[in-house]
């Protein structure tokens, strides 16, 4: 009898579970390595703290959506996780995976069956590794798979135009950007955002039609980018790649979001594919770049 269960994740399950998460995509990232990649390297100490804290977060605001598999006969260590969230009319999914060791066994079926229920029909989104076996289970969960780009490279900063029209984003901001959110991808971030502005910088455009952020992290990347027009968006990441320090990413970019990969050429990056956006019931966002775990 399999000795695995999965259930809803606890608190104390956090720690084992990003064990797990490390492992699971450190040997994902080694296996689908192309030789122009740098060589993948174990998360570090601060990466993991950071892990922790964000899925505590998902944890305390919808913790029906957080699942662990544990198998019994390894001392109840988390073999597998997926953590979801509900945000008003939309689902997403965080963050998904299962040990090497326990693959191939229905842990990763089972889990994402317990985050389809939470979802109970709304339309979702999440970001994708192009692991096989991950990526059959996405389709047949009706999700339709569209291939990222990504974007890398130190920015020429003789390219870097001057930007007008942003400022520091405050609190206060949280209701517009909610609508923006609504218009573009279903629902609004809602308590995402006060997090967010917890641990990154956040630059804001009010120009009246067309307004739009961007959530930089600590290294100046962006990491989560939303506006009503293009050329909006363009003047958010082109403050996001004048942010940058040394080598920088633009990640999650869309076919519908090719005005980012116009800004990441100008700047002399370099492009490559990366993984997919899965959605279902919803369009791909547009003007839009995810966030890895907020979307």
């Amino acid at each position: 009898m399999d000795s695995v269960q999965v259930r809803p994740m606890q608190e104390d399950d956090l720690r084992s579970a990003e064990r797990a998460s490390a492992v699971t995509f450190l040997e994902a990232e080694r296996s689908t390595r192309r030789v122009s990649d740098p060589e993948a390297e174990p998360r570090s100490e601060a990466a993991s703290e950071q892990w922790i804290d964000r899925m505590r977060f998902f944890l305390s605001v919808d913790p029906g959506g957080c699942w662990a598999a544990v198998d019994g006969d390894e001392g109840d260590s988390t073999v597998g996780f997926a953590l979801s969230q509900n945000r008003g009319r939309l689902w997403f999914l965080a963050t998904y995976g299962v040990l090497p060791s326990h693959q191939g066994r229905g842990v990763g079926r089972r889990l994402m069956d317990a985050v389809l229920a939470h979802a109970d029909g709304r339309p979702g989104i999440f970001s994708s590794s192009i692991h096989p076996g991950a990526t059959r289970r996405y389709r047949m969960a009706a999700f339709s798979l569209h291939p990222q780009m990504r974007m890398v490279g130190t920015v020429d900063r003789s390219t870097l135009p001057a930007v007008h029209g942003l400022r520091e984003g405050r609190a206060d901001d949280f209701a517009w950007m909610d609508e923006l959110d609504q218009e573009l991808r279903v629902a609004g971030h809602g308590p995402d955002h006060g997090y967010l502005l917890g641990t990154r910088r956040l630059v804001v455009s009010r120009d009246g039609a067309r307004p739009g952020y961007v959530y930089l992290d600590d290294r100046g990347r962006a990491s989560l980018l939303a506006a009503r027009h293009p050329e909006t968006a363009q003047t958010l990441l082109w403050e996001a790649l004048a942010s940058s320090r040394g080598s920088t990413l633009v990640n999650c970019i869309t076919t519908p979001n090719e005005w980012a990969i116009d800004v990441g050429l100008a700047a002399r990056l370099d492009i490559g594919q990366e993984g997919y956006i899965a959605v279902r019931g919803m369009p791909v966002p547009a003007p839009y770049l995810a966030s890895g775990h907020f979307l």
